[in-house]
């Protein structure tokens, strides 16, 4: 069976543990990025954009379960996270869904298993992809690729339309620089100009459309939608 290329964020201390999984899903084609612990977990997964994130509960800094309603608050986007433990009984298993997590999954585990529970929840991630959104007068199809403010339509290209996909989805939080370089160009980004002009070229249209100021710099950080009743001063490019 051919699988898409996902992006994952493994989070796990265990050195020859988290060597076999990276190297697993290196196999597949997949794109797998490594943390060792939980603060450069949670730093990771709020700058990228990542599929599924698996999260070993058992981390040297950080409490697994605080790092996981970390990433659940502060990510680009609503990702899945797929617990990994030696934890078995019952109330762990509890503790780890109330605190967030998608799946859980025991060790010791198969590893292909565990890559056919990570193409299950990014397809469940998907799903939500058909469903309208709406940000003020802005509403987005995602389904049909379109965009309307107030009922009147904006002119997106396809960098344009991922732009604001991931900003609707963080919305009212900033998408990171960093972030919206990989919904657009993956792991073969050019320099930061590019992103620029893209946001350029989507504020303009959405300005066309009735909605100017629509997307506001934030310092250090990236972008974020300014279409509701934010107050939070943003500077643009």
């Amino acid at each position: 069976m051919t699988r898409s290329p996902l992006s994952i964020l493994v989070v796990e201390d265990h050195p020859t543990i988290a060597r076999q999984i990276v190297q697993f899903l290196d196999g597949l084609g997949w794109h797998p990025d490594h943390a060792a612990k939980g603060a450069l977990a949670v730093d990771l997964a709020t700058r990228e954009s990542y599929d599924v994130v698996l999260l070993d509960l058992n981390l040297p800094d950080m409490d697994g379960l605080d790092v996981c309603r970390a990433i659940k608050a502060g990510a680009p986007r609503n990702v899945p996270v797929l617990m990994l433990t030696a934890r078995d009984a019952f109330e762990d298993k509890a503790r780890g869904f109330h605190g967030g997590a998608d799946d859980y999954v025991t060790k010791p585990f198969d590893l292909r298993e565990l890559a056919l529970r990570c193409e299950a929840l990014a397809r469940r991630g998907q799903l939500h992809v058909g469903q309208a959104l709406h940000v003020g007068p802005l509403t987005l199809l995602p389904r049909e690729r379109q965009a309307t403010v107030d009922g009147v339509p904006v002119v997106l290209t396809q960098a344009g339309f991922k732009l604001l996909l991931a900003l609707c989805h963080a919305y009212p939080r900033a998408v990171s620089r960093s972030a919206l370089m990989h919904e657009l160009w993956g792991s073969n980004r050019p320099d930061s100009d590019a992103l620029k002009s893209h946001v350029y070229a989507l504020r303009k249209q959405l300005e066309l459309a009735g909605a100017p100021q629509a997307i506001v710099t934030i310092p250090q950080l990236g972008y974020r939608l300014a279409l509701g009743q934010e107050t939070e001063p943003g500077q643009h490019v």
